[in-house]
């Protein structure tokens, strides 16, 4: 009896290897940004604040012609 894989058992087999470190990597990249997003939340809440508060800045004068 022969117990080669078929193509589709291989084809499973390697979308199997090949999903796991997908999975893990990409697991990781989006705790990675999510956590930089909750980080700098304070920072952009002020940013907006003080950007709601202050008066527009006024362009410089052209100089020349």
């Amino acid at each position: 009896m022969d117990d080669d894989p078929t193509w589709v058992e291989l084809l499973l087999g390697f979308v199997l290897m090949l999903g796991v470190p997908v999975a893990v990597v990409g697991g990781a990249i989006y705790g990675l940004v999510g956590l930089t997003l909750w980080a700098t939340a304070p920072e952009r809440r002020w940013r907006r604040r003080r950007a709601r508060t202050r008066e527009p800045r006024r362009r410089a004068p052209r100089v020349g012609g």
